[in-house]
């Protein structure tokens, strides 16, 4: 049995079974088509015994010593690590994620797995004066319960796996719905990880399915008390829409239009490796990626002659073969999307100093220039292959190009003057930037997420916390209250 049939159900209540929908949802190698697996869609009835079984189980968990929960964390990590090679494996072909990505999500994934662990014994409460005599004020961190969590195609296990784990060490149980493209990589894999690891059964529940099956059912349904979606913010706005209307926490990590600015001080060759990196990581399809490459026009020239050449010279092809740099898209959508919106963008005026071209869902790179100020192109995200290379006068320009975008999640400032850097990195409406680095990073405890319409609250470290614990507040009388009447 292969390794995607294998995973290839549904997981409630510590049980593999089929779906009971009407269709299935085809599970296909989006590089040669090749067709991993069919998963029938799980129902909105399923939805509801994955929700029951997680508040059940979850009754016992948030009693369990956060010593014994660790145990749990550290026995997945090791899942991980031992099955590390099948599982890029998996990332490649379910995703066409090249070699290097899978490495680098890889990576990633047992850092968060390691923090994780920690996370477990992060909660601690307080005890606080009070301005009644003999009464004392004591503040608990309770797991809020059961969270649900909806997880992207880009970075599939990561991206669930950052809201699965933190979950389940502050002592919630889950419901996980990864994105129909990678049911695998994003879903039942995660669950196949801590199944392994011992995690008891209920606890964390993986759902295959589809709005068009089951509407809003595992946003409305009366159990899950937060919701952490990433997504596109489009789809975001639907989720943070009805968690309001239900009165249900939601954690939204939304999409980007991302500035990496070159100023007239920067290491021209380090600037152009950066912004390579940073747009054409997981051929664009990253929400932190570098849509826009802003350079001053003192060195507008020499960069784009470097970054032109830099982008021409990257292998395109098969993501098994570790030489290549840029895979294919997620599906043809996808591909036709991004083709069609470079030659709309192209006759609308724009230079195109590459014109990447469709072959299957592989689309080689673009670099675009000499765009109109008011070109949509520039204020929209775009998961694709695409460099948008626009010319700068002087700080203030850069910043209010920067800013001229609804969204604000990462960003890079590229100059020889740190303090320089910094001071304009701090004029950037965005949740993240980094100086003389890329835009594409992620880091265990420092808070991630962005503004405006780049999501709501944050991830990581103590933010993990904030997001998946309440506080509840008891208060002893030691004496006696004076009441009046």
């Amino acid at each position: 049995m292969s390794f995607f049939t294998e995973l290839a159900h549904q997981y409630i209540d510590g049980e593999w079974r089929p779906g009971k929908g009407s269709w299935d949802i085809i599970d296909f190698n989006p590089y040669n088509g090749e067709k991993l697996a069919s998963i029938t869609v799980a129902t909105a009835e399923e939805v509801d015994q994955a929700y029951r079984s997680a508040e059940a189980a979850q009754r016992a968990w948030g009693d369990t010593n956060p010593y014994a929960r660790r145990l749990v964390l550290e026995r997945a990590l090791r899942v991980v690590e031992e099955r590390e090679s099948e599982i890029g494996d998996a990332i490649v072909a379910e995703l066409g994620g090249t070699r290097l990505k899978a490495a680098f999500e890889l990576h990633l994934v047992k850092e968060f797995l390691r923090e994780s662990i920690q996370l477990a014994l992060r909660p601690v409460g307080q005890i606080l004066p009070s301005p009644t005599e003999g009464k004392e004020n004591r503040v608990y961190r309770v797991p809020v319960g059961v969270v649900g969590v909806i997880s992207p195609f880009n970075f599939p296990f990561l991206l669930s796996l950052k809201s699965v784990a933190p979950a389940l060490a502050l002592g919630n149980a889950v419901v996980l719905k990864p994105h129909q493209n990678t049911p695998v990589c994003g879903g039942t894999l995660v669950a196949k990880v801590f199944e392994e690891a011992g995690l008891p059964a209920g606890l964390l529940n993986v759902v295959v399915t589809d709005i068009a099956e089951i509407g809003d059912a595992l946003l409305e349904h009366p159990v899950p008390q937060v919701i952490s979606f990433t997504g596109s913010d489009r789809v975001g706005r639907h989720v943070a829409t009805v968690c309001a209307a239900h009165l249900k926490r939601a954690v939204l990590e939304l999409g980007g239009n991302s500035a990496l600015i070159v100023l007239d001080d920067a290491d021209l060759d380090y600037a152009v490796d950066a912004a390579v990196f940073s747009r054409y990581v997981h051929q664009g399809q990253v929400c932190m990626a570098a849509n826009r490459i802003l350079v001053d026009r003192a060195v507008e020239k020499e960069f784009t002659e470097k970054f032109v050449a830099k982008v021409a010279s990257l292998p395109v092809g098969d993501p098994a073969d570790p030489r290549t740099v840029i895979g294919p898209l997620i599906n043809s959508s996808q591909a036709e999307a991004i083709s069609s919106l470079v030659d709309q963008t192209v006759e609308a005026g724009a230079t195109a100093l590459l014109h990447g071209r469709a072959d299957g869902n592989l689309v080689s790179p673009s670099v675009l220039t000499g765009l109109a100020a008011d070109s949509p192109v520039l204020s929209q995200e775009i998961f694709g292959p695409v460099a948008l290379l626009v010319p700068f006068d002087g700080e203030d320009e850069a910043v209010r190009i920067a800013n001229d975008t609804p969204y604000g999640l990462s960003g890079a400032v590229h100059t020889g003057d740190i303090e320089r850097g910094v001071r304009i990195g701090r004029r950037i409406h965005t949740g993240m930037i980094h100086i003389n680095d890329g835009t594409v990073h992620d880091e265990p405890i420092v808070p991630f997420g962005g503004e405006k319409s780049s999501g709501l609250g944050r991830l990581n470290g103590e933010s993990m916390v904030e997001a998946f614990t309440s506080q509840k507040w008891i208060s002893v009388q030691h004496g006696r209250s004076q009441f009046p009447f």
